[in-house]
């Protein structure tokens, strides 16, 4: 942690004194790229040093989306959108970055420790320390960076997160979508999978539909009217969606084992489409000896063509 300290000399003795104090600027819902308070979970930042920055989030305790999972801790996949959330806010409110520039993430990953990710009745507030390395400017403005994230709670680090981000303008978004760039409002909802088969409690937040080929085999289920997944049009289906997808695909193919992912990550290939059907396939990888952990891969194809690549890690205490 970067204090600064000030100093002041009395008969030429330095005498240091309190910590400068940080402040912090508060971040919007458009900051994050949200649409609705309660899906923004930044709340403030500051800078660190040139590239360093700490940002509080707080995480929700009864969120619709990102609800508390077994033994009352927080949703894990939370590190990674809190991760995402916060770059993005970051990048706009420290770099100059226009709100109307798209950003791409090429891989996400985190690492969590389940014994700090609790639910708290009075506090959830959780400090992201942020760090941008390998930063490219084009036009004299950042185009791609590395980010790297340390969550703490209570000055204890709970959860790390990373990913490579690419950003663009809008028109060059859209001369490098071409057609594509439309953003699709509408598409057909496929029928679910039974919400208890992916952990989920109800069947509007169910991203995977049944498919008659292989077990360990689905269809992605896509619902452009969800309020959290999307929360504008969209000209493709959204990473955050693909990851959760590969989720439930991961807790199904591990049932009925209790399935708690302290580390996930996920490799994106190409743009998922919409109105192309994406077979989300499993792969599971039991314990090799005592102590070591489960392994769980998860593609996505569409149209015989790779769009991601993910792996979860189970805790060393659970077995498949």
């Amino acid at each position: 942690m970067l204090d600064l300290v000030y100093t002041e000399r009395t008969g030429g003795t330095a005498v240091a004194t309190a910590p400068a104090p940080r402040p912090f600027h508060p971040m919007s819902a458009a900051m994050c790229h949200r649409v609705r308070e309660e899906d923004a979970f930044p709340i403030a930042w500051t800078a660190l040093d040139a590239n360093q920055f700490l940002v509080k989030a707080c995480w929700p305790a009864d969120h619709p989306f990102f609800a508390p999972v077994q033994g009352g801790i927080h949703d894990p996949m939370l590190i990674a959108e809190t991760m995402r959330q916060a770059a993005m806010a970051v990048i706009h409110a420290a770099y100059d970055i226009p709100l109307d520039h798209h950003f791409l993430l090429t891989d996400l990953d985190y690492t969590c420790h389940p014994e700090g990710l609790g639910v708290s009745d009075s506090d959830n507030t959780v400090d992201v320390r942020i760090t941008f390395s390998q930063l490219t400017y084009r036009c004299g403005r950042v185009s791609q960076m590395r980010v790297d994230t340390v969550f703490e709670r209570d000055g204890r680090p709970v959860a790390t997160s990373g990913g490579d981000v690419r950003l663009t303008s809008g028109p060059a978004y859209r001369r490098l979508r071409g057609d594509r760039s439309v953003p699709v409002l509408a598409v057909p909802v496929e029928p679910p999978v039974d919400p208890f088969l992916v952990g989920r409690p109800h069947v509007d937040h169910v991203l995977l539909s049944p498919t008659a080929e292989e077990p360990g085999e689905w269809n992605l289920r896509v619902d452009t009217r969800h309020p959290t997944l999307f929360q504008r049009p969209n000209d493709h289906i959204p990473g955050m969606l693909l990851f959760e997808a590969a989720r439930q695909a991961a807790y199904a193919a591990t049932a009925p084992t209790a399935f708690l992912p302290v580390h996930g990550s996920i490799s994106f290939h190409r743009y998922a489409e919409f109105g192309i059907p994406c077979r989300i396939a499993t792969r599971v990888i039991p314990p090799l000896a005592p102590g070591t952990r489960a392994v769980v891969s998860v593609t996505g194809h569409q149209a015989g063509e790779p769009v991601f690549q993910c792996t979860f890690l189970t805790p060393q205490r659970m077995a498949v």
